[in-house]
């Protein structure tokens, strides 16, 4: 199947993957009265005596918006708001599926951050959570910080964390299969956009032993003064020894490579440079930095990609509609790392027949979302 021709004609077959449906019926005075005006009149009140009666007597309790600017919309950039939308409408349509939340898409058209947190903030008693998507780098990191700082509610960047936390789950059980420690290995991350940044900061507060990230231009070291604000920040807690150099350099003799960047990066000849049991995590798409068969032909033991032609599909599926699920269920304020790091733990495990094809459930598993979800509500509660 040609998906890219075939998903084009089944949007204009559906014009919408998503719509709003009654939970009440108003076929009759007496349920009309009771679901709107006069009896609307008394939950209202109660709502402007005490605002957090707003969860229980509403469906704000269970309801998300998926947010974006347009700016990074998957591997196309910034093609705006609009274009935007049936990414954002299927992140939405995967909500309901897998965590039975309510997420609506809301497409801004701005790329000024003040007018951006702006908006979400006047927007915020409207919803249970805020879910961030497709926003860029490093603007995305701004927006979030602040949010988190001024709402009682969570935040979350998908793009950012919710990678990390399923990297994390792959890493995991990858690591189990290959016989190393987390402590003892060397990571190679490309790309230092918003999910090779995020992924750096989960895998460095989960003990990893050695992290290089590397862009366009090569290695990153905490000593190059030329670097922007927030490469400067991830440098300086990466790169111990401060390696300069190529992707080529650091891959050499590393244990784990993942891949958050662009097409056709990475040789054969990069792969074979690596320690023996390697772990090649290939995350771009639609092309990804090297080709499930060219990668294990290489001598990888575990190959991950972003596609689901291919086993081992490293996808933030697994993560968002359980996590939120999680957290709505237990009235969370924010979301910690702890709450992160059990959902990771629970994808891990739930994967019982683990080989180097099968290092993490497949994202349609319901049974993982479910895991997800009690993990990190435990988490919350602890």
């Amino acid at each position: 199947m040609n998906y890219r021709e075939e998903s084009l004609k089944k949007h204009a077959e559906w014009r919408g993957k998503i719509e709003v449906t009654c939970r009440v019926e108003v076929d009759s005075r007496e349920k009309l009265s009771l679901a709107y005006t006069p009896g609307v009149a008394e939950p209202c009140l109660a709502i402007h005596e005490d605002v957090e009666k707003s969860f229980e007597l509403t469906r704000r309790w269970n309801t998300v918006p998926v947010i974006t600017d347009g700016t990074a919309v998957l591997g196309l950039g910034d093609i705006g708001p609009e274009a935007g939308m049936p990414v954002m409408e299927g992140k939405c349509a995967l909500f309901k599926a897998f965590g039975g939340v309510d997420a609506f898409p809301l497409c801004i058209r701005s790329k000024d951050t003040d007018e951006i947190v702006r908006t979400v903030e006047l927007l915020a008693g409207s919803f249970g959570g805020i879910n961030l998507e497709d926003i860029a780098a490093p603007r995305c990191f701004e927006i979030e910080r602040r949010l988190k700082e001024d709402l009682d509610i969570p935040v979350f960047h998908d793009d950012q964390h919710g990678t990390a936390i399923v990297t994390a789950a792959a890493l995991l059980n990858a690591l189990k299969l290959v016989g190393k420690r987390a402590e003892d290995i060397r990571v190679v991350i490309n790309g230092a956009g918003a999910a090779g940044t995020a992924i750096a900061k989960f895998l460095l507060k989960m003990g990893i032993g050695t992290l290089i990230l590397c862009d366009r231009s090569g290695i990153l070291s905490g000593d190059d003064e030329t670097l922007s604000p927030a490469k400067l920040e991830i440098a300086r807690l990466t790169n111990p020894a401060r390696q300069k150099g190529l992707l080529a350099d650091a891959m050499r003799g590393a244990d784990v490579f993942i891949g958050v960047s662009g097409p056709n990066c990475v040789t054969g000849e990069m792969v074979r440079s690596m320690n023996e049991g390697a772990i090649v995590f290939a995350c771009a798409n639609p092309t990804p930095e090297i080709s499930y068969e060219e990668a294990l032909k290489a001598g990888a033991a575990v190959v991950g990609t972003g596609s689901s032609e291919h086993p081992n599909q490293i996808n933030n599926v697994l993560v968002f509609p359980g996590l939120f699920r999680g957290a709505l269920d237990v009235r969370a304020k924010e979301i910690t790392f702890d709450m992160m790091l059990a959902a990771s733990k629970a994808i891990a495990g739930c994967v019982n027949d683990l080989s180097a094809d099968k290092i993490l459930p497949f994202a349609y598993d319901l049974s993982a979302h479910r895991a997800v979800a009690a993990a990190v509500a435990a988490a919350w509660k602890k």
